[in-house]
C-alpha cells in the first residue's frame, strides 16, 4: 500500500514557476514508476509527466516538454514536478500517481493516486 501526498499548487501569473511535490509513504516507494496527471473541469485526465522507479527515463506530454522537469528522490520518498514558463492552459488539479505495471501515459498503470493539488495560471 502507498500513500501519495500533493503539495505546491497555487496561483501564479503565467511566465512564471510552480514546483509540485508528491510525498509518498508505505513500503518500497522506490520500485514504484510515478506520473503526473492533471485535469480541468470537463476534461479528461491527462498525463503530463512520468518517471520510472529508478529515475532513468522519464516522459512528457507534448505540451510541457521544454517547460516541466519530472524527478524523484528515493531517499525522501519524493518526486518533483518543476513547472516553469506556465500558461493559462496549464490550469488545472494535478495529481500524483504510483504503480508497478508498464511505464508509461495511461492512467491504468498506475494503482495508487493522490488527492490532488490545484494549479491555477493567470493571464
Amino acid at each position: 500500500q502507498v500513500q501519495l501526498v500533493e503539495s505546491g499548487g497555487g496561483l501564479v501569473q503565467a511566465g512564471g514557476s510552480l514546483r509540485l511535490s508528491c510525498a509518498a509513504s508505505g513500503r518500497r516507494f522506490s520500485s514504484y514508476n510515478v506520473g503526473w496527471f492533471r485535469q480541468s473541469p470537463g476534461k479528461e485526465r491527462d498525463i503530463v509527466a512520468a518517471i520510472t522507479w529508478s529515475g532513468g527515463s522519464t516522459l512528457y506530454a507534448d505540451s510541457v516538454k521544454g517547460r516541466f522537469t519530472i524527478s524523484r528522490d528515493n531517499t525522501k520518498n519524493t518526486v518533483y514536478l518543476q513547472m516553469n514558463s506556465l500558461k493559462p492552459e496549464d490550469t488545472a488539479v494535478y495529481y500524483c500517481a504510483a504503480g508497478r505495471g508498464v511505464f508509461g501515459r495511461l492512467a491504468s498503470s498506475y494503482d495508487y493516486w493522490g488527492q490532488g493539488t490545484q494549479v491555477t495560471v493567470s493571464s
